[in-house]
């Protein structure tokens, strides 16, 4: 559960990069108020993943989630620059989230063999 609390978390950091980006310096109300809510969201959920994932693992995660999804976003709806080396640098970030996961999953593993 702790996993799914921290995906969660990763994409609700994107809604309030999103927010931010659109509240224009908090002067639009609507924008303003979503940015603020999922904020609250997304640390809550980040909390709650790190009462089991350790913090090095949870934080590179949702940050990276954060990071690669609001810089797609940006490229698909905000008319940022797209390149090569952007999708590419994106990959490498995206492999590396899934790589932390697969590593905390398989270090759980081996601590539960060493229990045996």
């Amino acid at each position: 559960m702790a996993w799914i609390y921290l995906v969660l978390a990763g994409l609700s950091e994107i809604v309030w990069a999103f927010g931010l980006k659109e509240a224009h310096g908090f002067s639009r109300l609507g924008w303003s108020l979503l940015t603020v809510a999922f904020l609250i969201v997304s640390f809550y959920l980040f909390a709650r993943a790190m009462r089991k994932i350790p913090i090095g693992t949870a934080y590179a995660v949702f940050t990276g989630i954060g990071a690669a999804g609001t810089a797609i976003i940006g490229m698909l709806f905000l008319n940022e620059s797209t390149g090569i080396w952007k999708i590419v640098s994106l990959a490498v970030l995206i492999f590396g989230i899934i790589g932390l996961k697969l590593v905390d999953s398989g270090a759980k593993s081996d601590e539960k063999a060493g229990d045996a």
